[in-house]
């Protein structure tokens, strides 16, 4: 078809409707076409997030869990086992068993926030996030306050600590304690592994009236292997070192360890509450979006 206004020889195509009714339905589908493929990466993008949510939830979540249950253990061993250093420390045997059971305690409580915590993750419910994030806040707060508390009292525990340390000396081998030959059994322990003898050195065992002379020692103060509360050994052949000192260098030794456990324990459960926080967020928004 031409248009008579053309210049001579040219013409002047005018498309028809099909042609331009084809057009404009290309057009509308592959707009419609990317619209769906931007729709499906939208929702792939929002599933994949939540699925890196869920892992590094889980996985701080399982940390929490293993620390839950190796605080139970250790705290009911030590509940159960009588024959040990910490409590021959305690004279009615009160303080330690209110700490053991802090222990147990605390790991419960750390149980059931893994639960909480599992739940709420795995179910996306978002009452159970919000209760999970709570507690690990109450957890950060009681872990400063208890660290500022061990802290604090430090030199107080040193101080009774090394007054029950004098005690058992001074009673030590006597025949009207026999009550108290657990605490002497651990006391021998304790010096033969570390090599040492009394609470400042080996002098400090002439305040036991217990001995035969005073020139003897325990026989965990030195290299024999007699099994008796009293030995009658050469002084070159007796630790000279009090335990005293072996057992603060072993502390300085293990404090920085135990600072880099507890700095690290309140960074995983700031991090896990952080990311609780922006997951029930990603729920709250995924939630809107579909309604």
């Amino acid at each position: 078809m031409g248009f008579t206004g053309a210049p001579a020889g040219q013409t002047i195509s005018i498309p028809n409707e099909n042609e331009r009714f084809i057009s404009e339905a290309r057009c509308g589908t592959y707009i419609l076409f990317q619209n769906y493929q931007y729709m499906r990466r939208k929702i792939m993008l929002r599933k994949n997030k939540r699925l890196i949510f869920k892992y590094f939830l889980n996985l701080i979540n399982g940390a929490f869990l293993v620390l839950g249950l190796l605080l139970m253990g250790f705290g009911t061993w030590l509940l159960l086992d009588g024959n040990n250093f910490f409590t021959a420390l305690d004279e009615n045997n009160h303080l330690t068993v209110y700490i053991f059971r802090i222990l147990i305690g605390t790991g419960s409580a750390i149980l059931l926030l893994c639960l909480l915590g599992y739940l709420g993750i795995h179910n996306e419910i978002r009452w159970l996030l919000i209760l999970y994030a709570v507690l690990l806040m109450w957890a950060v707060g009681v872990q400063v306050v208890l660290s500022t508390l061990i802290f604090a009292k430090k030199e107080e525990v040193h101080q009774a600590w090394h007054n029950k340390i004098d005690s058992i000396i001074s009673e030590y081998g006597s025949e009207d304690f026999p009550q108290d030959i657990p605490k002497w059994m651990i006391l021998n322990a304790l010096q033969k592994t570390f090599q040492c003898c009394g609470r400042k050195n080996y002098t400090d065992w002439t305040k036991n009236k217990n001995k035969e002379n005073s020139e003897q020692v325990p026989c965990s103060c030195t290299n024999s292997t007699l099994r008796k509360w009293f030995c009658d050994e050469p002084l070159n052949a007796t630790y000279l070192q009090g335990c005293e000192n072996k057992i603060n260098t072993w502390y300085h030794a293990n404090a920085l360890t135990l600072i880099g456990i507890n700095f690290g324990l309140l960074v995983s459960e700031v991090l896990q509450f952080s990311l609780t926080i922006s997951f029930f967020r990603h729920i709250k928004n995924r939630i809107y979006a579909e309604k």
